[in-house]
């Protein structure tokens, strides 16, 4: 595992967000840091995917501050926050069932070849394609077979490998191992593995309670909107279900994570 730094890659203080009359995020704070899986945790509706959109540059807060490696910043979309180096996995994938793994991989930024009628590069993408998913110990039987005929995980496996392409320093994963095998979660949470080892930060939104304690640094529970414990992955489950369900408040929940260290 890498070293966890002491200044946080991605800092959130009092973040909120509204959506008309509807608070969808009050005063939420985060901290993710380079080498380091933080989870994030909670029932339909705390605010997890909202807390996502808003990283990743989707929805702009209304109130509290983001900081990147230090300074506050507040991007207009998510062109900029790529351009910072935040890479988002939705849960939908956003893949084309038509196209091949390299494809998938470099749409929308297919290199060409120089010449008087400029061509799609394709034995450089498919060069590239395969050194990426080596440099994670994926391995596809078929590069240029259509991702329609790939397993789940397998197709995650190409998601979050295109979204590794623009050299990100954190990455969001959102519900990754959602609708997943047994197998197929297990190789989608030895990528996750793969990532913190590269130096990454890494967001993991999950509801996959096994998954987060296997490979996550810290859970942070979201609860209506809220923050409602940082607790260390090694924590009881039933600490963190507590917080889960509302059982115990933040004041309670933040004060058991700090004594166990998870707190910074």
């Amino acid at each position: 595992m890498v070293p966890v730094s002491p200044a946080p890659v991605l800092a959130l203080r009092a973040v909120g967000k509204r959506f008309g009359a509807l608070r969808a995020l009050v005063d939420v704070d985060l901290e993710v840091h380079a080498g380091e899986v933080v989870a994030l945790v909670g029932d339909n509706g705390a605010g997890k995917s909202t807390l996502v959109k808003v990283i990743a540059g989707v929805h702009r807060v209304d109130g509290g501050t983001l900081l990147w490696d230090g300074r506050p910043v507040r991007p207009g979309g998510p062109h900029e926050t790529r351009e910072l180096g935040i890479a988002t996995v939705y849960q939908d994938l956003a893949l084309c069932d038509n196209l091949d793994v390299v494809g998938n991989l470099f749409l929308g930024r297919e290199p060409r070849r120089r010449g008087a009628r400029p061509v799609l590069d394709e034995v450089g993408m498919e060069r590239a394609a395969r050194d990426l998913l080596a440099s994670l110990s994926v391995r596809l039987p078929n590069l240029r077979s259509p991702v329609a005929a790939l397993s789940g995980g397998q197709r995650q496996t190409v998601a979050i490998a295109r979204a590794l392409l623009g050299e990100p320093r954190l990455v969001l994963l959102d519900e990754p191992t959602a609708a997943l095998g047994v197998e197929q979660t297990a190789q989608v949470l030895d990528l996750i593995e793969r990532l913190r080892a590269r130096g990454l930060a890494v967001v993991l939104v999950s509801h996959d309670m096994a998954g987060v304690r296997a490979v996550a640094d810290r859970v942070v529970v979201l609860r209506l909107g809220r923050t409602n414990g940082v607790f260390p992955a090694t924590a009881p489950q039933e600490e963190i279900i507590a917080a889960l369900t509302g059982a115990t408040d933040n004041a309670v929940t933040r004060r058991a994570a700090r004594d166990r260290g998870a707190v910074r």
